[in-house]
């Protein structure tokens, strides 16, 4: 049995306590026993070995050995180059690497309040770590619950526990047992770690501290769940593989020729076998990726959203499930006022007049019935009744004569056991609670401004109507009244009452919500509603936003705990809301759609959150109401807590990952024409075309600039139009790997007729033409890869002209400064052989652009 499950004299003999609180002596036996309240920490890798693991990459070490080999031929600028662009990237990432896994720590403040606990028969308060199991723990309103527990003492007590179970109210606390298996929520006669007290006063027994609390699992199931890589990464790494690979293979074939067939000196024939692999290796793509998604990062916080992780942000254009929260983030965050029925019918609150008598009573209600404080922008108190004060306002009476009686004389407060309270003004007693509470002790009903006795009729309309609001999901108070004059308030006086109305509140959607889940629905992503309120709310909001359609089907946790993975899988895409959820349903349902090879985004604000937000794929934590912990588990944070803004996002991913493929795509055409030449000459005999520090050159200065340019293209909206790619989707696709091999082939050959044309002078001026042909034409590549189409139907991008004029002026200084040309071994070269490489040049693009114009059908 569990501790609900008992009475409170079998939790005091089971945990040999008493109301008197523990002695000393227990204390000091039981922490040497149980330990301190604290959440165990997570060893971490130091900064070192986060720096050290940068180098574990495949291409990494392929640069490492060309290097050395570099070094060891007396290439000694080129190894420095090599080296220094290793050392960056590594420092890069270990930057990105430190902002991270911060979720124990964040876990652990919420843990070192004071508390108020009764010992040797006294009240003391002590640091909450020093809790410990069997203390009986006194709380009052504004006091957070440390250590789960029992309660055996209650008092009006209401304990708002959103950020365990996610639930929106405050939880109305009891002592009786529970009968059953019942989750968190529902466990209505315990109190939780990181509980808020907003209401009464309590005492409980501590029946589990630090990690064996709730939020103990969770941080458990924070530490155990795994982060996964992005698309992006996954992607990066097969290339990475496949051209370590296919570099390897080709420059030991290559250097094997060299030395047995050709007969060259070992050395100079690593020196070719180096050149290959600097051609190959696009050493800045890294660097590039992350700036074009730090830049994306930037722009996105203007749209409210803040990535923490980079590779986040592409992981968003992939996002094919989106389990999302329901209070905040689809909903307002705010109870408000939707139908009320006065006079034996429903009306809406812009119909409230208060020259009806009725409507005016009513309203009377709303503000005396209430104990909510609002003051200009600032509201205090219970959701419901701001909800109430703020009907009020709109619609009440403000005339002197109604102050005068709007005084508030005594109260009999709510209780879970009356589900009642009512207030005693100058002249009349009003009463606010549970619907059918309140028609029990009714014997009359007010209708307009006339009072006559209450019919059968009248409590079976009142009945109907209340069960539709509720199946609407709306949460419905019952108001009544009589004549009274000011006296002591006894139970007796909430009998022989009239009967006013009832008003239905709820949550409502945010007015962006509807639009936001259609353009999901649109993208080919699934909108679900994951949520800890009941089932029917959760479904009237989901079906009035279009989460829940027809043939759609609702889960609740209980049913999920029960349910087989194969039997969830078997209902999996038909499951658009889930209710009453626990923090380890959260994780099953991500886990269930990832296996199905889903990019998963999941919101959250609770501590209950964390450990999904940290296993799905893209974790969004709300900025205004998420805990600390939620937002260092997410990789990306809303500051407006709007769905809407999710989708602003996605298709920023979209674009983004548009983009960098479009870079990649640049980058290795270019690198392709370079690999070519480098083979070609060498099966030729012919003398090498490029040194390893001109290749370094031309993808470190004039091929970053332009890539970068294409990673900042202007994005564009239809790219919601089209389908989320699959996880495993390759980047470089049959498509792709054809347009770059055609690409890198035009180059190829405007850089092979500049190199013979120079060899006609000498093998030094054939290798400074080929190398300025290479430059000046992958510089102009930049404006043919910025799209499919013709680069003037592409629109105007600044970036991709000043990287051009860029990389055009430093090609211009090395070429025509003579200091220069030792730096870069090449040759002085006549104006004429510069007009040739210019030609070469841009009859490579001109030929692509004519492919283009072929091609596109815009």
């Amino acid at each position: 049995m569990k501790e609900y499950q008992k009475s409170i004299q079998e939790v005091l003999s089971e945990f040999d306590a008493s109301r008197n609180g523990l002695t000393s002596f227990q204390v000091d036996d039981r922490q040497k026993q149980y330990g301190l309240n604290e959440m165990d920490q997570q060893e971490k890798e130091s900064p070192l070995q986060i720096f050290l693991s940068q180098f574990k990459d495949l291409l990494v070490i392929v640069l490492i050995v060309a290097g050395f080999i570099s070094m060891a031929t007396g290439e000694i600028v080129s190894s420095i180059v090599i080296f220094i662009v290793i050392t960056i990237n590594a420092i890069l990432g270990t930057v990105q690497t430190l902002k991270a896994r911060k979720s124990l720590e964040s876990l652990s403040k919420l843990s070192m309040p004071h508390v108020k606990v009764i010992r040797d028969g006294q009240l003391h308060q002590i640091v909450s770590n020093e809790l410990t199991i069997g203390d009986l723990v006194y709380v009052e309103a504004g006091d957070v619950i440390e250590g789960d527990g029992r309660l055996i003492e209650c008092a009006n007590l209401q304990v708002n526990e959103s950020a365990l179970t996610g639930e929106s109210l405050p939880q109305e606390k009891q002592l009786e047992v529970i009968a059953g298996e019942v989750g968190i929520a529902d466990q209505t006669n315990m109190v939780f770690s990181s509980g808020l007290v907003t209401n009464g006063t309590g005492k409980y027994i501590v029946t589990k501290i630090g990690m064996n609390t709730e939020i103990g699992k969770i941080a458990t199931m924070l530490e155990n769940a795994k982060e996964r890589k992005t698309p992006l990464q996954l992607t990066l790494e097969d290339f990475s593989k496949k051209l370590t690979i296919s570099i390897c293979v080709i420059c030991a074939i290559i250097l094997a020729m060299n030395v047995i067939v050709a007969h060259e000196d070992i050395w100079d024939a690593l020196l070719i076998a180096v050149a290959l692999a600097v051609a190959a290796i696009p050493e800045a793509l890294n660097s590039i990726v992350t700036i074009v998604l730090s830049i994306s990062t930037q722009k996105m916080v203007k749209e409210h959203a803040i990535i923490k992780q980079l590779n986040a942000v592409e992981s968003l254009g992939c996002v094919s499930v989106i389990c999302s929260d329901k209070t905040g983030t689809l909903t307002q965050n705010k109870m408000k006022v939707m139908e009320l029925f006065l006079n034996n019918e429903v009306i809406k609150p812009e119909m409230l007049d208060v020259k009806d008598h009725s409507h005016d009573v009513l309203l009377k209600s709303c503000l005396l019935c209430n104990n909510a404080v609002s003051n200009g922008s600032t509201q205090i108190g219970d959701p419901t009744e701001i909800a109430l004060l703020d009907l009020f306002d709109r619609y009440g009476e403000k005339d002197a004569d109604y102050h005068v009686e709007a005084i508030r004389i005594k109260e009999l407060p709510f209780d879970s056991t009356r589900k009642m309270m009512s207030i005693n003004s100058e002249n009349h007693l009003y009463t606010k609670g549970a619907v059918d509470v309140i028609l029990d002790r009714c014997d009359q009903i007010l209708i307009h401004d006339k009072k006559r006795p209450i019919t059968e009729e009248d409590i079976k309309l009142i009945k109907e109507q209340n069960e539709s609001f509720a199946k609407e999901g709306l949460r419905v108070l019952g108001f009544a009244y009589k004549t009274m004059k000011p006296k002591e308030l006894s139970l007796e006086d909430e009998n022989n009452l009239t009967f006013v109305g009832m008003v239905a509140q709820m949550d409502p959607p945010r007015l962006e919500s509807k639009d936001a889940v259609s353009r999901c629905k649109m993208a080919g992503i699934k909108p679900i509603m994951i949520t800890g309120d009941h089932i029917i709310t959760a479904t009237s909001i989901a079906k009035e936003i279009g989460i829940f359609e027809d043939g759609d089907i609702c889960l609740e946790g209980k049913e999920l705990e029960t349910m087989s993975d194969s039997a969830l899988d078997e209902i999996l895409p038909k499951v658009s809301v889930y209710a009453r959820v626990a923090p380890e349903h959260k994780i099953r349902i991500v886990e269930a759609w990832q296996k199905r090879n889903e990019i998963v985004a999941m919101t959250g604000d609770g501590v209950n959150d964390a450990p999904a937000l940290k296993q799905s794929d893209i974790g969004v934590a709300m900025g205004i109401t998420g805990t600390e912990v939620s937002k260092d588990a997410a990789s990306m944070i809303l500051t407006d807590d709007n769905f809407s803004t999710i989708v602003k996002a996605v298709i920023t991913g979209r674009n983004v990952y548009a983009n960098i493929k479009n870079s990649i795509t640049y980058l290795l055409s270019g690198n392709f024409s370079a690999i070519l030449a480098v083979v070609f000459t060498s099966l030729a005999l012919l003398p090498t075309p490029f040194m390893a520090v001109h290749l370094l050159f031309i993808n470190l200065i004039t091929d970053s600039l332009p890539a970068i340019a294409i990673g900042m293209e202007k994005g564009k909206d239809d790219v919601l139009k089209q389908k989320p790619r699959k996880r495993d989707d390759s980047i470089l696709n049959a498509k792709t790997m054809i347009k770059i091999g055609y690409e890198g082939l035009i180059i190829f050959s405007g850089v092979m007729a500049a190199y013979f044309i120079g060899l006609q002078t000498s093998d030094l001026m054939a290798s400074t033409m080929a190398f300025s042909t290479l430059c000046l034409s992958r510089l102009l590549h930049g404006f043919s890869s910025r799209g499919n189409a013709p680069f003037w139907k592409l629109g105007k991008n600044e970036s991709s002209i000043y990287a051009f004029l860029t990389g055009a002026v430093l090609l211009v200084l090395i070429l025509f400064i003579p200091n220069m040309h030792g730096l870069f071994s090449i040759g002085p070269i006549t104006l004429t052989q510069f007009f040739i490489v210019v030609g070469l040049s841009l009859a490579t693009f001109v030929i692509v652009q004519i492919t283009k114009v072929i091609q596109y059908r815009g």
